[in-house]
Formats: C-alpha cells, sequence, structure tokens
C-alpha cells in the first residue's frame, strides 16, 4: 500500500508563486524527476508548461498515454514526442507579446537546446529557471520522510543480515551483490545506487567500485548503500572492522565519528550548510586530517540519491535548509595505501527549532567488529 497521499496542484502552485516572483510567465519542466514531482507521472519522455497563473500543460508520447491520463487527470495532456518543443509553442500560444519562458538549463543537452532556441523565435525569451524546481522539493512533506524512512529501515535491516553472515573470505563484489539482493528481498523497488564496498587499502577511495578483492582478518570494510520505495531513496555508509582493529584503525574511526555526531547536531531548518559542513570538517583539520577528508558532509536525499541541498562550504556556499530536509551526513578521512573510514547518516531535518532533527538510518555507529 502506497506511503504517498500527493496533492500535486498544490505542489504546481507553489511552483507558480515563484514564477510571479521571478516574473516569468511559464516554466518548461522537463527533468523526470521534477515532472514527476508536480504531475504524478512517472516517464522517460515528458515535459511540464505551468504559467504564473497556475495552468498546467503536460506533453509526453502515446507509451505513456494512459498512465498520463489515470495520474494526472487536473492537467492538460498532449501528445507529442518532441515534448520541449511542444511546448515552447504552447507557450507562444498562450501568452499576449513576448513570453518569459523559464527553462531547466540545467538539465537540457545542447542539442535540445538549440531546438528550443528555434522554435521560441523572436516570441519567447528563454531564461533559466534554475533549480526552482528542486527548491521546492528539498523541503520535504511528511508523506515523503515517511518513504525516505521506509528506504532507511530496508537498507538497515539488510545490511544487519549481511553483516550476520559475515565478511571475510568474500569478495567485495559478492559482498556489494548480496546486500542488493537482500534490500530487494526486503522489499524494496529497487537499489538506490551501485552499492560501494572497499576494503583494506581500497577504503582510502571514496567512490571504490566493488572489485574482486576478497576480504581479510584486519580489514577495515566500508560499505555504502541505499534502497529505493516508491521512487524514494535512502542513503547509509557503516565501516567494519574484520576482526579485532589496530589502534590506528580505531583512532580513525572515533574521530570520524565524533566530526559526524557533531554535523548532525548542527543540523536544523535555517542552519546554514556551510556552517553545518564546518560543524564536522573542523574537528577533522584539527586532527591533522583536512587534506584527506576530500568531498563535501552530505547531500539532499529523495526522488534523486543527490539532489538540493548540498551540505558545503566549498564556492561560498550561501544556502540555508529548509523544513523537513532530508539530507545525509558522511564525514570521512581517507589515507591513501592504508584505507579509509567513511561515516553516513540519512537525516530528517525537522523544523527550525532543531528539537525534532531524526535519524533515519539506525544501524549502530559503534565500531563493529565482524568476521
Amino acid at each position: 500500500m502506497s506511503l504517498l497521499a500527493v496533492d500535486h496542484a498544490a505542489r504546481r502552485a507553489r511552483l507558480a508563486a515563484v514564477l510571479a516572483e521571478r516574473d516569468l510567465d511559464a516554466a518548461l519542466v522537463s527533468g523526470p524527476r521534477n515532472v514527476r514531482y508536480l504531475t504524478g507521472l512517472d516517464s522517460s519522455n515528458a515535459a511540464l508548461l505551468v504559467t504564473a497563473t497556475g495552468e498546467a500543460v503536460l506533453a509526453t508520447d502515446g507509451r505513456y498515454a494512459e498512465a498520463a491520463a489515470a495520474r494526472c487527470p487536473d492537467v492538460t495532456v498532449r501528445l507529442d514526442r518532441q515534448v520541449g518543443a511542444a511546448l515552447v509553442a504552447q507557450a507562444r500560444s498562450r501568452v499576449a507579446g513576448r513570453a518569459r519562458l523559464g527553462v531547466e538549463r540545467h538539465l537540457v543537452t545542447a542539442r535540445e537546446a538549440d531546438r528550443l532556441a528555434e522554435v521560441a523565435g523572436a516570441a519567447v525569451a528563454l531564461l533559466d529557471l534554475d533549480e526552482a524546481v528542486e527548491g521546492l522539493r528539498s523541503e520535504k512533506e511528511e508523506a515523503e520522510v515517511a518513504l525516505v524512512a521506509r528506504a532507511c529501515a530496508l537498507g538497515d535491516e539488510a545490511l544487519l543480515g549481511l553483516l550476520a553472515a559475515g565478511l571475510a573470505g568474500r569478495s567485495e563484489a559478492a559482498i556489494a551483490r548480496d546486500l542488493e539482493a537482500r534490500m530487494l528481498l526486503l522489499g524494496a523497488e529497487a537499489v538506490g545506487f551501485e552499492s560501494i564496498v572497499a576494503s583494506g587499502p581500497n577504503g582510502s577511495v571514496p567512490h571504490h567500485h566493488p572489485g574482486d578483492r576478497v576480504v581479510q582478518r584486519g580489514d577495515l570494510v566500508t560499505i555504502d548503500f541505499g534502497a529505493r520505495v516508491e521512487g524514494y531513496h535512502s542513503d547509509c555508509t557503516r565501516t567494519v572492522a574484520v576482526g579485532e582493529p589496530t589502534g590506528w584503525q580505531r583512532e580513525l574511526y572515533d574521530l570520524v565519528a565524533v566530526a559526524q555526531q557533531a554535523g548532525v547536531a548542527a543540523l536544523h531548518a535555517g542552519a546554514s550548510v556551510a556552517a553545518v559542513d564546518a560543524a564536522a570538517r573542523t574537528l577533522i583539520a584539527a586532527a591533522g586530517h583536512g587534506e584527506h577528508f576530500t568531498h563535501g558532509l552530505g547531500h539532499g536525499v529523495g526522488l534523486d540519491i543527490h539532489e538540493p541541498p548540498w551540505l558545503t562550504g566549498a564556492d561560498g556556499a550561501t544556502a540555508r535548509l529548509g523544513t523537513r530536509s532530508t539530507v545525509t551526513v558522511e564525514p570521512g578521512i581517507y589515507l591513501p595505501g592504508r584505507g579509509g573510514v567513511r561515516i553516513e547518516d540519512t537525516v530528517d531535518v525537522g523544523g527550525p527549532q532543531g528539537d525534532d532533527v531524526r535519524v533515519l538510518t539506525t544501524t549502530t555507529k559503534a565500531l563493529l567488529t565482524v568476521d
């Protein structure tokens, strides 16, 4: 039974308000997840025209005609394989004078941009919509948070089953496939992304592809994985010790664990993404490992596994967290030739007071020792 009950018209009304603020007559939404968010249609070929007055026209092709009619009864549906061009032409006909049309340039190929410009001609000014829809998506509804939480719970259960079966003597690739199969058997509609299993020295590579290296006693093993439920993702990383950890392994783990806890503690609606990143990063830097923490602290999780908001202080980031954002907090330290540690939770940021922040991935963050 679906956990998601959505008022898509209300979502489109929020976008229409953004368009009015930006003095845009309409928006051409072409990102598949953005179209799904605003209409309910999951399609490989669809686009949506939303006007500043709240009207909506959905374009898709004949493969999705029945699904569009069933799932999007409150929008006009137009069947055309050239969905973007069809809706630019629609904008020309709907707006008197020169239309100001927002376009998701970050999601449009150069070829598609040329095609849209050709159809627009002098009648439609194509302006950058930027990540307006992603900005709306970053503030989750309760039902969306529930789906992320369900995906997290499936992942937690799958990981515990995997660890109980043991890791030593198995290849990274075999462990990754086992974990993914467990998530599917527990009810995930799909895995969220290709799982990362990085053992021993491979742990120094943050996005290591699981290979044929066999896990050995004495290894640290970083496992990064996620499930997908009704389109919504989870993301979790745990680093475990195979056999008794050495002194340097435990010291490294403890440092990352303290930094991860500090990052989670800094979360609340309205918090600066740069300040949240700094809460964890300064601890790692003070311990002499600043150059070994090579990525941002985290990212949003929802219909995409990586989506705004981005927890980073890079490039003068000035964004702030919205209410009910679901984000990861995932500091890591990576020592070339030796290995690494990363600990990651998916977290519901909650409201502006910071008193209802909820960690959705519940597997213990104490250093686990497995066989």
